[in-house]
């Protein structure tokens, strides 16, 4: 059974993130020719404080560069 785990930044729309579970879905199961009904995928959203990129944070990231 195929398990696929996402992290993205919270802030996506549910349609996107239902977009993304079925897109996701459909290419796991084509390219491991695993039943679909078998594929498994978590969305793991995260705070933009509690990602850190060349160490700041996402929150602080996006806070200097407006």
């Amino acid at each position: 059974m195929p398990f696929i785990q996402i992290n993205i930044l919270k802030g996506r729309s549910p349609e996107k993130k239902e977009r993304l579970i079925r897109e996701v879905s459909d290419l796991v199961s084509d390219v491991l020719e695993a039943p679909i009904q078998s594929v498994r995928v978590m969305i793991n959203e995260v705070e933009p404080e509690h990602w850190g990129i060349a160490g700041d944070s996402v929150k602080k990231r996006n806070e200097v560069s407006k």
